[in-house]
């Protein structure tokens, strides 16, 4: 099985139909956090099929950006408020 890690995407997309299909492919397979940010956990391969759906959708003037969270770097992270994400391991986020 493929190791997965937590992916988070965050996008600035300027056409609204864009952002709305953006925003729909990234609800399918993840966790909405914010109006353009979404986490989740999955495999690397996962997260460069969905960077691949995205792209076409991505303008000169916009912006797609994917984080993979490190163990270590989600122990030393910080959230407040709303849901959070189950984690598996001995750490957590609060």
């Amino acid at each position: 099985m493929p190791r997965e890690h937590l992916y988070v995407f965050a996008y600035d997309i300027a056409r609204d139909s864009a952002r709305a299909r953006a925003h729909d492919i990234l609800a399918e397979h993840l966790v909405r956090i914010q109006k353009s940010v979404f986490e989740g956990r999955m495999s690397e391969r996962a997260a460069r099929r969905l960077v691949e759906r995205l792209s076409v959708l991505v303008g000169e003037q916009d912006s797609l950006r994917v984080w993979a969270v490190t163990t270590d770097g989600l122990a030393a992270s910080f959230a407040r408020g709303r849901e959070r994400l189950p984690e598996e391991g001995r750490f957590f986020l609060f």
